[in-house]
Order: structure tokens, then sequence, then C-alpha cells
């Protein structure tokens, strides 16, 4: 099995508090692997690592078997990392398809004529076709985080992170974005989900890794780990299912 990334003993400190400590993640071509872990644990700034929004104290990274530890957030997105962010912050005076266009002009220095096809394609994927030509501004929180998502995709990422973005979201709403994102899958893009949201997870990925204290605590098959008891002690309070 190939391996798309792999982050080997990354470690990363904010003043005197160590944020990152000796973490060694690896995702295989086409997994969607999860990632869990209290706030704070050190899952965002593990995906800033992977992306090159912040550099390590010490460890690599490597994507498609590269080392891309020195190249910078834009050369990695280039590479074919995207990612979307916890708060969706389009651009809310323009409209959906100019925001994704953004990113897929921007996020891969291709020419605003030649990535129109794309950006259709990523509003087709994640529903917002129709409410091309609306103000991001008018989006619900649904929407948004789908034009975050859009956004992302517009990037032709072979690996996609993507953080909390059920978050805030109704049930009913959740469950429409894990149907888009489990035909996402189908492509074969390679995916990291850093989620609050078990049963999110649960309906998408073929492994989760838990974090605690920058430090791996488990990983393995997502039911199992979340029915833990070392897992279901340390984030749920209670005991194994």
């Amino acid at each position: 099995m190939t391996i798309a990334l792999e982050t080997r003993g990354l470690r990363k400190s904010f003043g005197q508090v160590l944020v990152i400590d000796d973490l060694s993640i690896s995702v295989n071509e086409g997994e969607a692997l999860g990632i869990v872990g209290p706030n704070g644990a050190g899952k965002t700034t593990w995906f800033n690592l992977v992306t090159g929004a912040v550099h390590a104290d010490e460890g690599k990274v490597f994507f498609d078997g590269k080392d891309i530890s020195h190249l910078s957030i834009h050369g990695r997105c280039r590479l074919g990392i995207g990612r979307t962010f916890q708060i969706p912050r389009p651009f809310t005076g323009m409209t959906v398809f100019e925001n994704v266009l953004v990113g897929a002009t921007h996020g891969r220095k291709k020419a605003e004529r030649a990535s129109y096809q794309r950006c259709w394609d990523c509003l087709e994927t994640t529903g917002l076709a129709a409410k091309a030509n609306m103000l991001a501004a008018s989006l619900t929180l649904l929407d948004r985080k789908r034009l975050e998502l859009a956004r992302a995709l517009a990037t032709d990422p072979a690996l996609l992170l993507m953080d909390e973005i059920a978050g805030g979201l109704t049930e009913a709403e959740v469950q429409v974005l894990i149907e888009e994102i489990k035909n996402l899958r189908e492509s074969g893009i390679s995916i990291v989900w850093i989620e609050h949201i078990v049963h999110a997870l649960l309906a998408v990925v073929d492994r989760i890794v838990v974090i605690q204290f920058g430090s791996e605590l488990c990983q393995g098959d997502p039911r199992d780990v979340m029915n833990s008891a070392e897992v279901q002690a340390c984030y749920m309070g209670g005991t194994p299912a």
C-alpha cells in the first residue's frame, strides 16, 4: 500500500508550551483517516505543520515519498495538499463561483479561464452549482461549509485535510455533508478529517488516530478505537459500549 502522507517525529512548541510531541502519523493513498482528541490536543497544529502554515522544531513531513518540510504553504498546496478551516471565511462580497475560482487560480497557479470547468465540477460535487451566482455573504452555515470544501477541492488536491467541517451543523445537515464526503471518496482522494462529531467520522473513515497532549494515544479500526476503555475514559467520561 502506497503512503500518501507521513509525518515523522514532529515536535512543535509555542514559547514554553509543547504542543506537538514526537508525533508520527501516516496516511495511505485513497484512505480516509479520522483524527480525534480533546480541545488543545494539537490536532489543528498538526494540520498546520502538514500544510506549512507553521514549521516544526523537529521532525519531517513527507508527501508522495518526498521530504516537503522545507516548502512553503503555497508550495505544498501546489503539490496537492488541500485544506479546509474550522471557521469558514469566504470572500463575502464575491459570488460563490468567484470564491471557488480564487482557490483554483491561486492555489494551483492556473489561468482563470482554464480553471472554469474545475470550479463548476467542484460546485457540482458540493451541491452548490445552483447557487454559483449568489453572494457568499448570503449563504447558510451549511453552504459556507460546502463552499470551504469546494475552494479546497478547486486546488485539485490528492490529499484533503478537513478541520471540523461538520461543527455547528444540525443533525440533518451533518447527514447531508456525510453523503457528499462519501461521494468525494469515490474519486480516490486521500482524506484526513479532524472532527468532534464522532458518528460522522464512523460513517466515512477507515481508521482513527487519537491525539492527547500532542502525542498519539492510540489508533486503529474506528469503532474499536472509540469503544476502547482508554478512549472512553479520556474523552467520553464513560465505559466501553
